[in-house]
C-alpha cells in the first residue's frame, strides 16, 4: 500500500509501506475512504513531539471501510462504515473505565500517527476495534462526519466542556482556526451570552462570524483585554479557551479572565508558557488541560445525524490521498491558502482488494 510516513522534523513522503495485517484478536483492518490533517501533524513535523519515531504514518482521523476483523471482534463487520477516531479505548483499564479514554494505560489514548501506525494511508490496523470506531449511519457523507474524529470532541470536551460554559457567560476564545471554529460550533450548545473570538487573521475572523461568533477582535489591531474589559464592564470573560497551543495565547487567557473564571486549555503546546500564579492565585480562577477522550462523540454523531450540527464547513479544499504532500503545504500555509481543513479522499475500493478482503460489494 502507500502512505505518508514520517522520516522525522521537516521530513514525510508519500510511499509505499507494508500493508497492514492483523496482529490481536480485537484488531480490525479498515480501507481508509477518506482522511484529513491536523495540526498535531504539523507540530510532529515541527519536532515538537519527539514520541513520533521516524517510520511513523502519519494520521489519526479517517473514515473507512472495515476489510477484515480478529476473531474478538463482535460488533463489527467486513464492509461495514466507519469513523475512526483519534483516540482509541482498550476498554478494560482503569481510565477507559472512567470513560477517560485518552488516558488509557492498556495501550490506547492517542496512538495513530503517534505510537503506532497512522491513518494517512490506504489501510490502516485499527486496535481494539469493538471500543474505539463508531459505526457511521448511510446516510451521512463521509464529511459529515470525518472531523467527529478529532476536532470537533476535541472543542467540545476539551474546550467547552472543561470550561464550564453555561447560558448566558461571554466565551472568549483565542484562535479561529479549526480547533477555535469547533469550540465556537459547540459552545452555542450551551447557550452563551456572548462568543468572542480572538485571532491575528482577518479571514479566519470573518470565518468567526459564520461560525457563530458575536464578536471578533483582531489583536494585531487591538488590545483584546481592554476590549473584553469593555464587553463585560470590566469583569473579564467567564471562560477563555485557548485554541492555539503557544505560550503568548495561554497567557492572554489568563489575562481574559474574571474572578472565579475558568481558563481551558486545548492547544497542543510544544514550548513552555509562565503561569503568573503572583497573579492568579487570589483571584479563584481554574486552568484546565486535558486530551480528548471522544466520550461525546455518539452524542454528537446523533446531533448531526438530526440536521442539529454541520461540520462540513471545515472542509475547504479537497485533494486525493496520494497527493497528501500537497495538502501539507496547503493545510501549513493556511495563512495564504485560508484552508481549515483539508479532505484527502481515497479512490474507490478496488475489485481485487474487496475480493481478496470478502467484502460485501454494494451498486
Amino acid at each position: 500500500m502507500k502512505a505518508l510516513v514520517y522520516h522525522g522534523p521537516g521530513q514525510r513522503a508519500w510511499e509505499d509501506a507494508p500493508d497492514p495485517t492483523i496482529q490481536a484478536p480485537t484488531d480490525a483492518v479498515v480501507k481508509i475512504d477518506a482522511s484529513t490533517i491536523c495540526g498535531t501533524d504539523l507540530h510532529i513535523l515541527k519536532g515538537d513531539v519527539p514520541e513520533v519515531q521516524p517510520g511513523t504514518i502519519l494520521g489519526h482521523e479517517a473514515v473507512g471501510t472495515v476489510l477484515e476483523i480478529g476473531s474478538a471482534v463482535t460488533t463489527l463487520e467486513p464492509g461495514d462504515r466507519v469513523l475512526v477516531s483519534c483516540i482509541t479505548s482498550c476498554g478494560r483499564c482503569r481510565f477507559c473505565k472512567e470513560g477517560r479514554y485518552g488516558l488509557c494505560t492498556g495501550g490506547g489514548g492517542w496512538i495513530f500517527g503517534h505510537l503506532v501506525d497512522g491513518l494517512q494511508a490506504e489501510l490502516a490496523r485499527v486496535p481494539f476495534a469493538d471500543t474505539s470506531v463508531y459505526k457511521v449511519p448511510d446516510e451521512l457523507s463521509d464529511e459529515q462526519v470525518l472531523f467527529l474524529a478529532d476536532i470537533l470532541p476535541t472543542a467540545y470536551e476539551v474546550g467547552v466542556l472543561n470550561g464550564g460554559v453555561e447560558p448566558g457567560d461571554t466565551v472568549a476564545i483565542v484562535g479561529a482556526g479549526p480547533i477555535g471554529l469547533a469550540a465556537i460550533m459547540t459552545a452555542q450548545l450551551h447557550t452563551p451570552g456572548r462568543i468572542v473570538a480572538i485571532d491575528l487573521d482577518a479571514s479566519r475572523l470573518e470565518k468567526a462570524l459564520e461560525f457563530g461568533a458575536d464578536v471578533t477582535i483582531d489583536n494585531s489591531k487591538e488590545d483584546a483585554v481592554a476590549r473584553v474589559m469593555e464587553l463585560t464592564d470590566g469583569l473579564g470573560a467567564d471562560v477563555a479557551i485557548e485554541a492555539v497551543g503557544v505560550p503568548e495565547t495561554f497567557e492572554l487567557c489568563t489575562d481574559l479572565i474574571r474572578p472565579g473564571g475558568r481558563v481551558a486549555n486545548v492547544g497542543v503546546h510544544g514550548h513552555s508558557a509562565t503561569l503568573h500564579l503572583e497573579k492568579l492565585w487570589i483571584r479563584d480562577v481554574l486552568i484546565t488541560t486535558g486530551l480528548v477522550d471522544t466520550t461525546t462523540t455518539p452524542k454528537l454523531l446523533k446531533l448531526i445525524e438530526t440536521g442539529r450540527l454541520d461540520p462540513t464547513p471545515f472542509a475547504t479544499h479537497r485533494f486525493a490521498l496520494e497527493d497528501a504532500e500537497e495538502a501539507y503545504d496547503v493545510f501549513g500555509a493556511a495563512a495564504e491558502s485560508h484552508a481549515l481543513k483539508v479532505v484527502l479522499e481515497a479512490a474507490p475500493v478496488a475489485r481485487e482488494l474487496v475480493e481478496l478482503h470478502e467484502v460485501p460489494v454494494t451498486a
